[in-house]
């Protein structure tokens, strides 16, 4: 335990159980005091005097149910006027599994509210302190259905295909802000997602599933590193470097005066 390092706050949304909780752990005990963010008051409290106890760092709880606009409010307000925040991990989120046709409407709603909306006022209330002072570290979790939307519930894909286009937005835009943007792209994790999502994680081969440790462990090490996007389950970075250049290399075709020759519209009609 080293209490004379200070990197900061961190603020950590979903902080009271897996990956969030991870998280504020290793955050913690790398030299950041914390603001834990999440519904459960009670899980919440032993978490932060665990913390407090093992790290020595200062941690607040805020329990907050962030779909609800005066929860929501009273964090990002937090994350305006705390000038010791130098960190953000929008990690609250929610999934699905079931195919959207034997999905509930409402809770689809649901989840694009907290995966989509919250995120998205979060970094949006956080943002402008960052640029003012210079500094400052945005993390959002996405996944990996970010690429591939075939694998589970297509409302889930979409919601993180948000983030990871999100993410990319917020990079190109505060890149020379001294704004860092981080979007981490987890696999299958072994967490109690699945067991909300409806499909146990011991059902899963184990060949594909993650520690929650070693993912959360991966994504601060691909942040250590600089990495935009951190997919900690890929081997080769090379392979995500060739996907973002044959993305790039789309641009010049995406938006011309006329169609494509393929699709042998007259110009003259």
């Amino acid at each position: 335990m080293n209490t004379r390092i200070h990197k900061g706050t961190a603020l950590v949304t979903g902080a009271s159980s897996g990956i969030g909780a991870i998280y504020a752990d290793r955050l913690a005990r790398s030299g950041y005091d914390l603001i834990l963010v999440a519904r459960r008051a009670d899980k919440l409290r032993s978490l932060a005097e665990e913390l407090t106890t093992r790290t020595g760092r200062s941690v607040e709880t805020v329990s907050a149910d962030l779909t609800r606009a005066d929860d929501l409010a009273r964090v990002e307000n937090l994350l305006r006027t705390d000038a010791s925040i130098t960190l953000l991990v929008n990690n609250a989120g929610v999934g699905a599994t079931a195919p959207l046709l034997q999905s509930d409407v409402a809770e689809m709603e649901r989840m694009i509210t907290l995966n989509v909306n919250v995120l998205t006022r979060l970094a949006y209330a956080v943002a402008p302190a960052f640029v003012a002072r210079g500094a400052g570290t945005i993390v959002n979790i996405a996944s990996i259905v970010a690429l591939q939307p075939e694998l589970l519930n297509g409302v889930y894909g979409g919601s993180k295909a948000y983030v990871l286009a999100f993410s990319q937005s917020l990079q190109h835009e505060l890149a020379d802000k001294g704004v860092r943007v981080q979007a981490v792209l987890p696999g299958a994790t072994a967490t109690a997602f699945w067991d909300v999502a409806g499909l146990p994680v011991e059902h899963l081969p184990g060949e594909i599933v993650m520690s929650a440790e070693d993912m959360v462990d991966a994504a601060l090490a691909g942040l250590e590193q600089g990495e935009q996007v951190t997919i900690p389950a890929l081997p080769d970075i090379a392979d995500w470097n060739a996907f973002e250049d044959a993305r790039k290399a789309l641009q010049p075709g995406l938006s011309r005066a006329n169609p494509a020759s393929r699709y042998a519209v007259s110009q003259d009609a």
